[in-house]
């Protein structure tokens, strides 16, 4: 009967996001029509405790002040200013101003967190620029789109809270590990925009002597100093203080938003219109998160409740794959998930259901966390449900069409399954900050 359980929950799972039905909807509805049939109205107290304990849960009160964070920097508009000095001081290059985005939009994804926030403002500040300076069109894409995704993996980021709250880990120790791996994947994207530029210039030519000379270099420099050292004062005191150990996630994430605030006033972009609009989406997206997974929480509870991971189990166990063999598998299901859900159904879903088998073949959970971290940044990049994808083509209209921009991140998704090997086979990328902090 636990067989029969199992698979229909999860065939009815995908059925109801295939119809569009929003995921927690569907979750919760699952989770109450089979609570239901195997529990009777006991489900009901199973339901109670697993709203509670996401409640309870402290460790998710940091989802909210990250992304108040991120919505107060957004309004700031530091990133335009930090663009527009970065394109004319990289320039020069070939691929210069594709850098530029790649380098800017690290520096907004260690600021914020959030992929909409990062892939729609570096969409609608580069596209444009790009596109105008010669840029081939799928690599402009590409950099929008791996580039602005970079949020939710660049500490602080709000998936990475979600997933250390699902593993019972410490938040802080995930944001180290997944830093320099994040960095890494950046420091990639920048060099293969250099080298497919320097192999063929004619997708990504060097700006002309006029466009250069509109802006001096001490402005250039200037400009970049005014808009770079704030932001990057605002990441070091989040970051450091939590390596320290002088504050927790949740108390960095606080003083963050405090200064993400301070820098909205300090640039002149703080009215009480901003303050309001910068709350109510907040609540709104911290309402989505939750929303997600409480019901996320209710369905893995009544999936397991029904005896779901043992058939999990003797399904692995029959397949004879091993210890590697089981991590490629979860590997592979990421990936493939990915072109259908977005990240934080895939969290909720797969994670409860593979992080048991894990901890039996005794994975380092901080460096399975950081590397399945590492190829959800797929599930923003793979067609057909890749939500950068639908950000980048509402942002651009009729400058990308939808096949450019596929094509576009196609290399970009080839370089986050490297990234995913190398941190396989060299996990101290992974492993060596957390051990060296005081978290």
């Amino acid at each position: 009967m636990s067989d029969l359980f199992s698979f229909s929950m999860f065939a009815l799972l995908f059925i109801g996001l295939a119809s569009g039905l929003p995921l927690a909807f569907v979750l919760g509805g699952l989770a109450l029509f089979f609570g239901l049939i195997g529990w009777g109205t006991d489900c009901l107290t199973i339901f109670v405790n697993s709203v509670y304990g996401v409640m309870d849960n402290s460790s998710l009160t940091a989802v909210p002040l990250f992304v108040l964070m991120a919505n107060f920097l957004t309004a700031s508009n530091v990133t335009e200013g930090l663009f527009d000095s970065a394109r004319y001081l990289l320039g020069t290059l070939r691929g210069g101003v594709g850098l530029a985005v790649i380098i800017v939009a690290t520096i907004f994804a260690a600021c914020t967190g959030v992929v909409g926030a990062s892939v729609v403002t570096m969409g609608l500040l580069s596209i444009g620029a790009l596109t105008g300076y010669g840029y081939s069109k799928p690599l402009t894409a590409g950099l929008v789109c791996a580039g602005g995704s970079l949020g939710i993996l660049i500490p602080p980021s709000i998936m990475l809270v979600v997933m250390a709250s699902t593993a019972q880990i410490s938040v802080g120790k995930l944001f180290l590990a997944a830093l320099i791996p994040g960095l890494i994947l950046a420091l990639s994207y920048a060099l293969y925009t250099l080298f497919v530029c320097w192999k063929w210039p004619d997708m990504g030519p060097a700006l002309s002597p006029e466009e250069l000379a509109r802006v001096p270099v001490r402005d250039r420099l200037r400009g970049c100093l005014i808009n770079l050292v704030p932001p990057m004062i605002l990441i070091f005191s989040v970051l450091g203080s939590i390596y320290t150990g002088v504050a927790t996630p949740t108390e960095a994430a606080a003083i963050g938003a405090l200064f993400a605030l301070v820098l909205a006033v300090a640039y002149g972009r703080f009215s009480l219109t901003m303050l309001h609009r910068a709350v109510v989406e907040t609540a709104k997206t911290t309402t989505m998160c939750m929303a997600i997974i409480m019901c996320a929480a209710c369905f893995t509870n009544m999936f397991l409740g029904l005896g779901g991971d043992e058939v999990v189990k003797r399904l692995i166990v029959t397949l004879g794959l091993g210890k590697w063999g089981v991590f490629i598998l979860m590997m592979i299901i990421l990936l493939m998930l990915g072109c259908f859900l977005d990240w934080m159904g895939i969290v909720m879903i797969v994670l409860p259901i593979f992080l048991p088998l894990m901890r039996i073949y005794a994975f380092d959970m901080i460096w399975l966390m950081t590397i399945a971290a590492v190829m959800l940044q797929t599930c923003f990049l793979t067609p057909p449900v890749g939500y950068a994808l639908f950000y980048i083509k509402g942002v651009a209209g009729d400058l990308l069409t939808t096949q450019e921009i596929y094509k576009g991140v196609v290399p970009f998704v080839i370089i986050v399954v490297l990234m995913v090997a190398l941190l396989a086979f060299f996990p101290e990328i992974a492993t060596w900050l957390p051990s060296q902090s005081k978290a």
